[in-house]
């Protein structure tokens, strides 16, 4: 009797996640999808997840287990995508909890839509709100991002989509490579490169995953996703945007010119952007010099015309300002300016 083939792959890398990765398999193995697979990784744990995991795949088979030495989580997902056998790839964390319809919808999703290349979910915070606010205020902004060119163009604020949210098609790691190991968070730094290479992206706007919070999340403990090497790995990508799309290139206008805005925008300088003055609201700011370049009050900023804009600013409401009144003078968003943070 032939093998059938799963449509869906899950790819789960795990370490140390004998807490967690029951919970995690129990959501993925109640899921309404009639064919998928879950290929849970095991990084070289050192607690018993990789026991669970083979006890797991003893009872279901739609578990398999891939137990490899700790080389770290881009290795364990590529590893995963290696041996996937779906046509569609669903990224899960040993820390998350799935509802039961997200394969399905998702797939349903892609198979319905042959030009989008990944499609994320709504997520529900799964953490504590008062404890871990600003967490819960980036998945609140995620969830607002659903629409292709709302994730296109919200890239340069923070990562648009949730990593164990996804499901993309198998041949764009193929295409387009997959995670890669270096000092930088290897999912957000894959997602910049694809849509940097034209992969359409959507989102469900139902909330199909649990997103906990947990304080062993590598996001809160592994240099590689501290504030500044988001900020590193988004300047490479946001020159390359600015270079394609600015019409004004190489020159910008920040919008913002406090140290934190200006160390960021400084990074993109390395990649030949020049910015030509900062614009901000603070009076003891305005028509000062600041590192030779001009700080200007709002009003005074050039149009469209004549410049292109950067806000560059991450401060609750602020952006949404800056956005409003850029769209004031003429500014479209996409053409004339974009959000970065």
């Amino acid at each position: 009797m032939p093998v059938r083939i799963p449509e869906v792959s899950v790819v789960l890398p795990a370490y140390n996640a004998a807490a967690s990765i029951g919970l995690a398999l129990d959501g993925l193995l109640a899921q309404t999808h009639p064919s998928f697979e879950i290929l849970v990784v095991d990084d070289g744990s050192t607690d018993d997840t990789a026991q669970i995991i083979t006890d797991y795949a003893a009872r279901d088979s739609r578990v398999r287990p891939l137990l490899l030495g700790h080389e770290g989580v881009a290795e364990a997902f590529n590893a995963g995508i290696e041996a996937a056998l779906g046509d569609f790839v669903a990224r899960m964390d040993a820390d998350d909890q799935c509802l039961p319809e997200r394969l399905a919808r998702q797939a349903a999703h892609l198979r319905e839509r042959p030009d989008v290349g990944l499609v994320a979910c709504c997520i529900r915070f799964g953490g504590d709100r008062q404890a871990q606010a600003g967490y819960a205020r980036h998945v609140d902004w995620t969830n607002t991002l659903t629409s292709r060119d709302d994730i296109a163009l919200g890239r340069f604020v923070d990562a648009p989509i949730a990593n164990p949210s996804v499901m993309f098609r198998r041949h764009l790691v193929n295409d387009h490579g997959g995670a890669l190991q270096g000092d930088f968070p290897e999912d957000y730094e894959m997602w910049l490169r694809w849509l940097d290479r034209g992969v359409i992206m959507e989102k469900l706007p139902s909330e199909l995953l649990i997103w906990n919070d947990p304080p062993s999340r590598a996001t809160r403990t592994d240099p590689r996703y501290a504030p500044e090497a988001f900020y590193r790995v988004k300047a490479r990508y946001l020159a390359r945007w600015l270079a394609e799309h600015n019409t004004h290139h190489p020159d910008v206008i920040v919008m913002g010119s406090g140290r934190t805005t200006r160390k960021r925008a400084d990074l993109l300088e390395e990649y030949g952007v020049r910015i030509r003055a900062y614009c901000d609201v603070d009076p003891r700011k305005i028509g000062k010099i600041i590192r030779g370049l001009p700080v200007l009050a709002r009003e005074d900023i050039p149009g469209p015309d004549e410049c292109f804009a950067l806000p560059f600013v991450a401060s609750v409401g602020a952006r949404e300002d800056i956005a409003s009144h850029l769209e004031s003078l003429g500014f479209v968003l996409g053409q004339d300016y974009i959000p970065a943070a």
